[in-house]
């Protein structure tokens, strides 16, 4: 195996799967045991006006995403699963996963004029 760019890249898709399904599951534990609604839907840094209602959402996006990232942890070392299925599992979750936080975060603050500060 040569040392490429390719294979620098892949190593590092790999080793950030660990912290981002801890840093996923860590929302979701937040939200469903300690009732911490302060990372819901997030735009601007600021909460919606009802976090309570976006969070069994954000919730769902965040633990489908880890239990997916896992997953391909797992399948990669001790199942061996073939590079193309494991980079197309983890690179789409991890753009689903940032695509859906910013669509929620959108909808969950309505489409009225932006407040100034």
């Amino acid at each position: 195996m040569v040392f490429d760019v390719s294979v620098a890249m892949t190593w590092l898709l790999f080793l950030a799967l660990f912290p981002m399904a801890f840093f996923w599951f860590r929302r979701c534990w937040r939200i469903l045991v300690q009732r911490d609604f302060s990372e819901v839907a997030l735009k601007g840094g600021r909460s919606p006006d009802n976090p309570a209602r976006w969070a069994p959402y954000t919730m769902a996006i965040n633990g489908v995403a880890g239990a997916v990232a896992l997953f391909v942890v797992i399948g990669v070392a001790m199942f061996g699963l073939p590079y193309d299925t494991w980079t197309a599992m983890a690179g789409t979750t991890i753009w689903s996963k940032f695509l859906l936080d910013f669509a929620l975060s959108r909808h969950a603050h309505g489409l009225g004029p932006r407040e100034r500060t």
